[in-house]
Parts: C-alpha cells; structure tokens; sequence
C-alpha cells in the first residue's frame, strides 16, 4: 500500500481515475437496450416516456455536484467519495427491487446523486495537482480510457438481459462500485492538504459563486458545455428507439452505440495529443464549428428523406460530430475550471452542477421530440451547437484567462 503522501503511479492514477468517471456511463449506458422491456413491466404508457429513466440519473447527478465539491474542500477529498459510493450503491438496490416506474426513477436520482461524488471530486483531484495544458491532458486521456467503458456497456447490459433479465444490470453496477471503492480506498492517497481545507458556510458558498461568476471564461464555458451536453442527453435518450425502432437493428443497437462512443474516444486521445502544442482554445473552437457546420449540412438529407435517411449516412454523420465532441468534452471543463484552482473542489462542483442543470431541460426537449426519425436529433445538435458558438464569442471577446 501507498504511502498517504506519495502519490499513485501515473498510468494506475490515469485507470482508477477513469473508473470513477465512468460511473456514470455505465450507470446510463448499461440498461439503454433495456428501456423497453423496463417500460413495459413497470407499466409505462408512452414509450417516450421511459427516456426519464435516462434524465432522472442526471437530475440526481446535477443536484450532488453542488454538495460534492464544496464539502470535499472543507473535509479532503477521500471521504466525500466514500459517501457518494454508498448513496450509489443504496440507488442501485433501490432500482434493482423496484415494483413501479416511480420506485425506479427514485433509485436513479439517488444513483445520480452518489455518481456525483466521485464524478465531480475526480476533477477536484486532477486539478489539485495539475493545470492549464497538463490538466487538459489528464482529463483528455481519462476521457479516452473511461470511454470504452460505454463504448462495451450497451453490449455488456443486453447480454447481462438476456441471461438474467434487466435488473441483473442494477447487480453488476453494484459489483463494479464496490471493486472500485475497495480499489479507491486502498491506494488514492488524500490530494487536499489540511491547510488548504475551506469551511463549508454560506459566506464561502456565496462568495465562490460571486466569485466564479465574475470570470468570464468560468460562466461562457460552463453554458457552451450545457449546450453541447444537452443535444449529448437528447441523444443518449433517444438512442435506443432511434436504432431499434427507427432503423430496425434489433440485437446489433449495441455495436452501433459503441462505434460512436468510439469517436469519441479517439477524438480524446488526438486532444491528449494535439492540446499541449495548440492549446484547448484553438481545438475547442474548431471542433465546435466543425461539429455545428455538419450537423446543419446533414439536415438537407434527413428533410429529403422524411426524416430517416440511410443508416449509413446516418452513422457517418454520428462518427464525425462525435469526434468533435470528443475534443469538446474534456476542453470545456478544463477552461472554465482553469481560473478557480484555488477553490477545485467548488469550482468543479459549480461548472459541473451549472452546465449539467443547462443541459437537462434541453436534453429532454430533443429526446421527448422523437417521433420515428432523426430530425429532432440533429436539428438539436446544430442548434444548440450554434447557440455554444455564440456564447464563445461572447466569451472570448477580452484577452484570454487562462
């Protein structure tokens, strides 16, 4: 075991780190071929209805950042992702044993809850030792390792259905957070010193909020990452209809969701790479640009074909706008977060909760628009990718901060 002073190995610090972001996706990604059958024997009506399942985990989600981070400042990091392990944990058993729709969306707000812990404290974590390019970098190719984790999940959860039903996906999400928590406990080593613990109080959290809001590269990336996230949401909900019923995939939805999830892996490691030479302004507003222009010139042949076109051109579409979003991603926190390192643990939970809160109404706009085809998807994401452009020209009208 690790010295508490001594910090992990690079590559095991990079794996346990993405682990613990991962929990989300898996948390997500994992039951989405399940959505259907969990709809029909809860007793849900509107089969749009079931992406609730989906926003419920990130209402929970948004709501513990802003709990996580400031607590983590005042009592170290460590204990507050102890914490946030049990809540998942109790969310998971809460939905494994659920016998309505509304028993099951509880568990997935308190599952979202607990996922915020090490979620947002990871960033915490990684900002305590790192910034500026080096800290785009860590999260780049966390992002890159984390991201086969849904990349397989969709594949893993409907195998895991087929042999015991879906609420065998609830066993193996409590599985994984145990081996992670054990994991986590035995070797992370406390990153926040004593002497640089914060209070938790009101004075303090009213103060790191007037005092994030005042940096305009904090408030313009924290609402372009909403943006971008919420058409992401609007996807993430909608994706099993989509592939399954509009483009009849049947068993094979899975390799399709994991090619896109793909993209955005090696979107993340060419960020990894390319930002310590250009920089994450430079990337980011390329891959945005680039991801709104191909969004908008898809809508020609999605409105030619009465919404549905090929599933060919579809899923190039998907690969392309999802590597821009991959570079997007890690660059997006990691600019707004890059004036608040002196209050990590507020600043992540402030960036993470605002952007998340953004995202969700917008999110459940696109997903709830589905109606057989893709229009609503991709006019999202050009929308929503064009409002990001906007407010980074906004952003960036003065001098850079970071």
């Amino acid at each position: 075991m690790n010295h508490p002073d001594k910090p992990l190995p690079f590559v095991e610090f990079i794996i346990l780190l993405a682990l613990m972001v991962s929990i989300v996706a898996l948390a997500t990604d994992v039951m989405l071929p399940a959505l259907d059958i969990i709809g029909r024997d809860l007793g849900v009506a509107d089969p749009n209805d079931t992406q609730i399942i989906i926003s419920s985990l990130f209402l929970g989600f948004a709501a513990g950042q802003i709990a996580a981070g400031p607590v983590s400042d005042a009592i170290g990091r460590k204990p507050v992702i102890y914490i946030g392990y049990i809540v998942f944990i109790a969310g998971c058993l809460l939905s494994l044993f659920s016998t309505s729709f509304s028993m099951m969306l509880v568990g997935r707000v308190l599952q979202g809850l607990g996922a915020a812990c090490p979620r947002i404290v990871t960033m915490a974590l990684v900002r305590d030792g790192y910034e500026g390019r080096a800290m785009a970098r860590i999260m780049s190719i966390v992002m890159a390792v984390f991201i086969i984790v849904p990349a397989i999940a969709p594949a893993v959860g409907q195998v895991t259905i087929l042999l015991a039903g879906w609420r065998a996906t609830f066993v193996l999400l409590l599985v994984l957070a145990v081996i992670t928590f054990i994991w986590f406990a035995a070797r992370q080593p406390e990153t926040l010193a004593v002497a640089s613990r914060r209070a938790v109080s009101l004075r303090n959290f009213s103060a790191g909020i007037r005092e994030a809001c005042g940096h305009r590269t904090t408030v313009g990336y924290t609402v372009g990452a909403g943006c971008i996230f919420g058409a992401f949401i609007g996807y993430l909900s909608s994706s099993q209809q989509i592939f399954q019923t509009t483009f009849n995939t049947g068993t094979d939805f899975p390799l399709y969701f994991g090619a896109a999830a793909l993209a955005i892996g090696a979107s993340s490691i060419f960020n990894s790479r390319m930002v310590m030479r250009f920089g994450m302004r430079f990337l980011t507003w390329r891959a945005v640009i680039g991801a709104t222009v191909i969004s908008t010139v898809f809508l020609i042949p999605v409105l030619l074909n009465d919404g549905v076109p090929p599933l060919w051109l579809f899923m190039a579409w998907l690969l392309a706008n999802f590597f821009c979003i991959g570079i997007m991603f890690g660059n997006f926190n990691a600019l707004a977060m890059e004036p608040l390192g002196h209050m990590a643990g507020l600043g992540a939970a402030l960036v993470g909760s605002a952007s998340t809160f953004i995202s969700l109404p917008l999110g459940w706009t696109i997903g709830h628009s589905f109606d057989g085809g893709v229009l609503p998807l991709v006019a999202g994401f050009a929308l929503l990718g064009s409002m990001a452009i906007l407010v980074m020209i906004w952003t960036d009208r003065k001098p850079a901060e970071s």
